[in-house]
């Protein structure tokens, strides 16, 4: 996680960029940082940040070894799961869970390009909005311009991870048996869907609490960018 805040530190800019402006003296310092400086190190820290979110969850583990980002059963099958478990079969909960999170960690890298062609394709607007926004401005920005590819992207690699571990006829098991008990109907949840759009949740969930974090303290770590800042105002 700390190169994901390392290279976020740049979204921290406009605090002092905002602050320096209003301040009166200050802004004949920060002269000596451009605009185009401003936008390009906001770039390459947000390029940088969501690879780094990338990585952190396209790996083994990263959604199931992480409480925040892991994909649970789907609700109607978490209100029959302790009944199934009770029946012994437990362990199709288990599989599930494994595959679905398996899932969502090799549909993950595909975000990577998309990522990154949203930061170079970035208006001066867009980079101020991002800039003097709130809290998780970035996260939002990249949920607006990428979701709907990311989704068209990840859900042949969740169908394809969920077929070759059988996850339809292991889901179909699992449920035809709490639907003889009147606890569950197969319809009710698409699987693949699921597993896409969760994928999707914890990709910006990661990228917003990095975000939050960067903003809260901005001189946690140093930057080159920052630093510059710094000088300026000093």
């Amino acid at each position: 996680m700390g190169n994901v805040r390392r290279s976020l530190l740049a979204l921290a800019f406009c605090q002092f960029i905002v602050a320096a402006l209003l301040s009166g003296p200050a802004a004949a310092q920060l002269e000596r940082i451009s605009n185009r400086d401003a936008v390009a190190g906001l770039k390459a820290a947000l390029e940088k940040g969501s690879q780094a979110a990338v990585a952190t969850l396209g790996r083994t583990d990263g959604f199931l070894g992480d409480a925040r980002v892991k994909i649970p059963l789907p609700e109607s099958l978490r209100r029959a799961e302790g009944l199934m478990r009770t029946l012994g079969m437990g362990r199709y909960a288990d599989e599930l869970v494994l595959t679905m999170n398996r899932a969502a960690e090799a549909a993950v890298p595909e975000a990577n390009k998309l990522l990154v062609d949203a930061v170079k394709k970035m208006s001066v607007q867009d980079a101020k909005g991002i800039l003097t926004g709130g809290d998780t401005a970035a996260t939002e920005y990249f949920r607006r311009t990428t979701q709907d590819q990311l989704r068209a992207k990840f859900m042949p690699i969740v169908q394809h991870a969920t077929t070759k571990v059988q996850l339809a006829e292991k889901y179909n098991e699992y449920a035809e048996t709490g639907a003889r008990f009147g606890l569950i109907k197969k319809e009710d949840a698409n699987l693949d869907s699921y597993v896409t759009q969760k994928a999707l949740d914890g990709l910006y969930f990661m990228i917003a609490e990095e975000e939050k974090k960067i903003r809260q303290d901005p001189v946690g770590s140093a930057s080159s960018i920052i630093r510059k800042v710094f000088g300026a105002l000093r």
